[in-house]
């Protein structure tokens, strides 16, 4: 009877041990001696930087639309827009924390924060003294931050 399995040849052994004694040097030693990369920590301090930036404008842009809002229609309108305005802050911070895990713990960014949206949506379909226009348009306020952010950074450069 012959069997249906490959035969394998080792020609030499193989061992899984390492068989060097140097000790490796660990993190603290790399930092010691100034071998540790200070590229990723100049990238992440630069990704904070930027991503304060943006919520700040944020912020800014959404007080600005608010109050105009509140003058040339209502406060009901104003509110509406308020409350999508929130909800797009909210979902900046969620794309912050999702984008800052990248690459380290995580390999692609995840779609839960999408429910955000949805959520604010169907509340405000559902309910009726919230308009959805106003709240969509207030959720977008972001959008307009990284405009905004978009046209500074090409006029810097032009400049």
């Amino acid at each position: 009877m012959q069997s249906t399995y490959p035969t394998v040849l080792v020609s030499s052994p193989v061992s899984l041990l390492d068989e060097s004694n140097s000790p490796t040097p660990t993190t603290q030693q790399n930092a010691q001696s100034g071998f540790e990369d200070q590229e990723p920590v100049a990238s992440m301090q630069e990704f904070y930087q930027l991503s304060q930036q943006l919520l700040l404008v944020t912020l800014v842009l959404t007080g600005i639309i608010f109050v105009s809002v509140w003058i040339f229609y209502s406060l009901h309108i104003a509110l509406n827009y308020l409350i999508g305005a929130c909800g797009g802050v909210v979902y900046l911070k969620m794309l912050a924390k999702d984008v800052e895990r990248l690459g380290g713990e995580k390999k692609r960014l995840s779609k839960t924060r999408f429910a955000l949206f949805i959520g604010l949506v169907v509340v405000a379909t559902q309910w009726r003294q919230l308009e959805v226009l106003p709240i969509f348009l207030g959720f977008l306020t972001y959008k307009a931050t990284l405009l905004v952010y978009t046209m500074q950074t090409v006029f810097k450069s032009g400049s």
